[in-house]
């Protein structure tokens, strides 16, 4: 409580003093927060208080103030809109999410809930009588009901340890949930004489994943509803040591009820230990309710098989395939499943690009689905008669989900230089309407740099996108420092996305103009240019990032002399390596949650998938060509050409690139005698998502920038 009114008095100190503030310089202030004399938090059914910004330029601080859009459902009448808006509030260092209803043409709009304890994963039931949603008033994450106004708020189970999602079924006579279960004992509990002792005892593989300890399996539970209550709740993968949802990110998308009620699909990977962490290998299991039996839908497809979804009439099955176990970024194929024949079609077979988040029209002769085409994620059409593919939308934005709404598509989308936002999209034209404006006057009051496309020309004489950001208020006459962002992943656009961590237009905002290049080895440019990078982790796309800088810095209003490079996960990889390989060019580097050593990174990683795969083996066969390639590659060999300042984020928490790589890194520098810093987070994972640590970064990110290259 002390914390909270300090930190509150420090925001109203900042925000008396602060005067009103337009060049870049001035707003990287660690003191100056821009933000507004009071944010009143206002009814349930009114949410939107005016915020009032000191400055027009975003920082840090403002970017906590936007509110994120997610999760939006259509009501089974089609009228209506569902969908979840959190908040966060910077003092109290915490969000909270609440619930929003409107009509399909945006113009009524009512928030229905409005409680200390954010409602997530909300659904309307079948019936259309109720809205459905997880909240941990009880003190567990329960299923709760309210009507759709948001009154008569009831809890409906009271199952021991909470549960993590759920699934009405069409008729509303059944639940689906899931909910974590134990196999293994603990120390304490196989030396009961020992109550004290604090140790894991760990006899295989996948112990640990992505950012937390593997304790037990997510199962699912069929229970009966009543309308009022779950009963009979049976565990449908009684006994089995393996999970569905699949971990690390899977939800109740990998769950789909048939039209019918009569049996479901699921996704599960049966492996464990290290099977499960050398495999892709996810399959589509259907449960029949009736005979209580399960069948492999997918037996024979050796990738990943994920997010089930039935065609309106139930007759068939569209899910998203990879072919090659092994390969998490293999091309994401759009699978149909006729149930009566069983006969299985690949509709992208001629498709060069991905597949995501299927959904079937109302009439099921065709289905939409999201795929980038080259830098922007788009909504594409299925016409399954003709197997003919279409373009839906076309322009500088990111669609990442669509719903069908009656004639018209609501989708989510978002740009570099706007959050997400619920809009209704014509599925003959692509125009959209925006519906939501959820953060219509922020956006309002700030003003963004312009984005543009560039055609960079490879080594290899190969066109390459790359995004450029620039200042607010750029002024060509001037020469500005300038940016090399390296993505992560590796195999991940750099699309028009927008970040409340990267994020370009804050970049921009400190004086940056920054160029975001597509190098080898992302989606979106067919899969030859996403496949590239596996096996060549040192090679082209190296080669295409400093094709990159070299070609944005022949401009005369690109300070050549002050170029930085920034980038996390494989983009924080692509920064140790280019600190060793970069020929003078950078004068600062930043490496967030980086690969620095991929021999130690090959054993320490739990995916161990990802590192067969891309880096082509283990270190240790010395006859694998292209594993040795790699590991010769790796950013610790060229230490010795360290010479230029950088700076080191990781997080303790972080299971796929473990804190053990940034901390050699920083410590290599240190002991080069190459000036360095290493902001250490002890609750953070591979990301940052604490709302002060999150500006905490952002302030040492750009501290760190600005004395490296900012003309003093």
């Amino acid at each position: 409580m002390k914390s909270n009114i300090l930190f509150s008095l420090f925001l109203l100190l900042a925000i008396c003093g602060c005067k009103h503030k337009n060049e870049h310089a001035n707003v990287a202030d660690g003191d100056s927060l821009n933000i507004v004399n009071d944010i009143n938090q206002s009814t349930a059914k009114s949410d939107e208080s005016t915020i009032k910004l000191k400055s027009d330029i975003l920082s840090a601080e403002v970017l906590w103030m936007f509110g994120r859009v997610y999760d939006v459902q259509v009501s089974p009448d089609g009228k209506s809109l569902l969908y979840t808006v959190k908040k966060y509030n910077l003092a109290e260092n915490k969000g909270n999410a609440d619930l929003y209803t409107m009509s399909v043409d945006g113009k009524e709009k009512e928030k229905i809930s409005d409680t200390p304890l954010s409602e997530q994963q909300a659904r309307w039931r079948p019936d259309g009588k109720k809205i459905a949603f997880l909240s941990t008033e009880s003190g567990s994450s329960q299923l709760w009901e309210c009507d759709p106004d948001g009154t008569n708020r009831t809890q409906v189970s009271k199952i021991d340890g909470g549960i993590n999602g759920f699934a009405y079924s069409p008729d509303v006579k059944k639940v689906v949930y899931f909910k974590d279960v134990r196999f293994d004992k603990t120390v304490n509990e196989i030396y009961k004489d020992l109550p004290k002792a604090n140790a894991r005892l760990i006899d295989d593989m996948m112990y640990r994943h992505w950012d937390a300890w593997v304790d037990g399996y997510s199962h699912l539970f069929l229970a009966d509803y009543d309308g009022s209550k779950l009963t009979g709740d049976i565990d449908i993968m009684k006994d089995e040591k393996w999970e569905s949802p699949v971990r690390p990110h899977g939800g109740v998308e990998q769950i789909a009820w048939s039209p019918d009620s009569k049996s479901l699909v699921y996704v599960c990977r049966k492996k464990v230990g290290k099977d499960y962490a050398i495999s892709t290998n996810t399959d589509l299991y259907q449960y029949d309710l009736s005979s209580k039996g399960t069948k492999n839908l997918t037996e024979g497809m050796m990738g990943y098989d994920m997010n089930p979804v039935f065609s309106p009439d139930g007759s068939k099955l569209a899910w998203e395939s990879m072919a090659r176990d092994g390969y998490e970024s293999d091309k994401v194929r759009l699978f149909v499943l006729d149930l009566a024949s069983g006969d299985k079609r690949d509709y992208t077979k001629d498709f060069d690009n991905n597949a995501k988040n299927i959904v079937w029209s109302a009439d099921g002769k065709s289905a939409y689905f999201i795929s980038n085409i080259k830098g922007t994620d788009e909504i594409m059409r299925l016409d399954l008669s003709e197997a003919k593919i279409a373009r839906v939308t076309d322009g500088v934005h990111d669609y990442n989900s669509v719903v069908v709404a009656g004639s018209k598509l609501i989708a989510v989308m978002h740009s570099m230089s706007k959050p997400d936002e619920v809009y209704n999209v014509d599925p003959s034209t692509g125009v959209e309407t925006e519906l939501s404006f959820v953060n219509k006057d922020l956006l309002s009051q700030l003003k963004f740099g312009s984005v543009e496309k560039r055609i960079v020309k490879t080594t290899d004489k190969k066109d390459m996108l790359a995004w450029v950001i620039y200042p607010p208020n750029f002024d060509k006459t001037k020469k500005y420092p300038t940016l090399l962002y390296c993505q992560g992943g590796p195999q991940s656009t750099v699309s028009q996305f927008w970040s409340y961590r990267w994020n370009f237009q804050l970049m921009a905002a400190h004086g940056y103009i920054v160029i975001a290049p597509n190098r080898r080895g992302v989606p979106g440019f067919g899969q030859a240019w996403n496949e590239q990078i596996s096996g060549d982790y040192g090679g082209q796309n190296m080669k295409d990032y400093l094709s990159a800088i070299d070609d944005i810095a022949k401009e005369p209003f690109v300070d050549a002399k002050h170029l930085g490079a920034v980038g996390a996960s494989y983009g924080g990889y692509s920064v140790y390596w280019l600190a060793g390989n970069h020929n003078k060019r950078f004068k600062a580097f930043i490496a967030h949650c980086g690969i620095f050593n991929l021999e130690a990174q090959y054993a320490e990683t739990e995916e161990i998938w990802f590192a067969n795969w891309d880096f082509g083996g283990a270190p240790w066969d010395k006859t694998n060509k292209t594993a040795q390639k790699t590991y010769a590659s790796s950013p610790h060999k060229f230490v010795q050409n360290w010479d230029t300042p950088i700076l080191i984020m990781q997080g303790a928490k972080d299971y796929r690139i473990p804190e053990t790589q940034g901390m050699a890194a920083f410590n290599a520098a240190k002991l080069k005698g190459v000036p360095a810093e290493m902001l250490y987070f002890p609750e953070e994972t591979h990301w940052v998502v604490q709302p002060q640590n999150s500006v905490l970064w952002n302030r040492v990110f750009f501290n760190w920038l600005d004395k490296y290259l900012k003309v003093q």
